[in-house]
């Protein structure tokens, strides 16, 4: 029986694919192959040795040191883009609060005076917030994958104009403008959301600097990652009113209370079909590295994919990426196939055998590898 720890709650629907009769899910599993998470932290985690493989349910992984599970040879995985469509939505819900002042007019109308003559208040107060259309606007995106093309998509049908940025993205059959110079966005769009991950490049790439580029009265949409915008810049520029509004999934200390910034409680994911289908995608990615190896989404070790061939198959990870793969084949007797990837300084092979290996090669492999496992 395979065990699986769960450090969240994760959806229900992984019972379908990690079944019964192979494997446990609990989240007080002692001696599991596999972790399965959502927003828990493992930076301090003690994680068991027994451990091969991690899954996030959902696209971020910056509460994983992905350094160390590298070292230890554990496989981490993510579901990238089955959480889009949920933070689509979103995206298309800040585009209007950011631009017709609907989240003050409701705080507002909480507040009237229950006399009967709400209908009068509201005629005579409603003037307070008014807002403009988004139809005929340009918006900028910044990172054209998964959400970025549906958030395209869908202001394309709502009449909005679209410029992209993403040095990734060479060509594009949505019909947009796609530009290699990010300062394209910061001076032609009234409306720019951000969908990149945050590192050491992106970090604060939203500061005085950039922000001083852009059109006067910009609206930003943030539902990627704080890190990516300076916070002392953005609230400097709400108040000079550079920026009409600031639109962010990621509230923190500094923004809370702030004319002008609107914060959403990280609710990007938060619907219960991106819960089914994170959990759904990371179960599947799992199940298939655990029972053949397959390496398909992950975010430190190579994609590799490969139909068994033999009577026994052998994975291999090693960070002698130079000599792996010889070494590897050196090795092991009766090598049907051997198919192998690097990523960085982690090197990975598939061995198909067409008989059992014997008990002193796997030692000797394991004896110069991260990690043997023997399926």
């Amino acid at each position: 029986m395979i065990e699986i720890l769960k450090l969240n709650e994760i959806s229900e629907k992984v019972d379908s694919i990690l079944s019964a009769d192979k494997y446990t899910v609990t989240a007080d599993a002692k001696s599991p192959q596999a972790i399965i998470l959502r927003s828990f932290s493992m930076h301090e985690y003690d994680m068991p040795q027994s451990v091969v493989a991690v899954a996030r349910a959902g696209a971020g992984v910056n509460n994983i040191p992905l350094d160390k599970m590298s070292e230890k040879g554990v496989c981490v995985f993510n579901t990238p883009g089955a959480n889009a469509n949920a933070v689509k939505e979103l995206v298309l819900c800040a585009l209007l609060l950011s631009s017709r002042k609907i989240y003050e007019g409701i705080g507002w109308t909480q507040n009237l005076a229950k006399d009967g003559t709400v209908s009068k208040q509201v005629e005579k107060g409603k003037k307070a917030f008014v807002g403009q259309e988004i139809f005929g606007k340009t918006l900028g995106i910044v990172g054209l994958g998964a959400i970025g093309k549906l958030v395209a998509n869908a202001v394309l049908a709502l009449g909005m104009k679209v410029i992209a940025y993403d040095p990734f993205v060479k060509s594009t059959d949505l019909a947009i403008q796609l530009t290699d110079d990010i300062n394209v966005i910061y001076a032609n769009c009234d409306y720019i959301t951000l969908h990149v991950p945050a590192t050491p490049q992106t970090k604060n790439s939203i500061n005085k600097e950039t922000i001083a580029l852009m059109k006067d009265g910009v609206r930003i949409i943030n539902l990627a990652r704080g890190e990516l915008v300076d916070n002392q810049a953005i609230k400097e520029a709400v108040a000079s009113k550079k920026v009409a509004k600031y639109v962010t999934d990621l509230p923190c200390d500094e923004l809370l209370g702030v004319d002008g910034v609107l914060t959403i409680p990280h609710l990007g994911a938060s619907t219960a079909e991106a819960e089914d289908n994170c959990a759904v995608m990371a179960a599947n990615q799992l199940k298939d590295y655990l029972e053949n190896g397959n390496v398909v989404n992950s975010v430190n070790f190579p994609k590799l994919q490969v139909e068994r061939n033999g009577k026994q198959r052998v994975c291999i990870i090693s960070s002698d990426v130079e000599n792996c793969v010889a070494f590897v084949s050196a090795t092991l007797k009766n090598v049907a196939s051997v198919a192998s990837a690097t990523r960085g300084s982690v090197c990975y092979v598939i061995a198909d055998l067409s008989s059992c290996a014997d008990a002193d090669s796997i030692q000797q492999l394991k004896s110069k590898a991260l990690s043997v496992r023997v399926l």
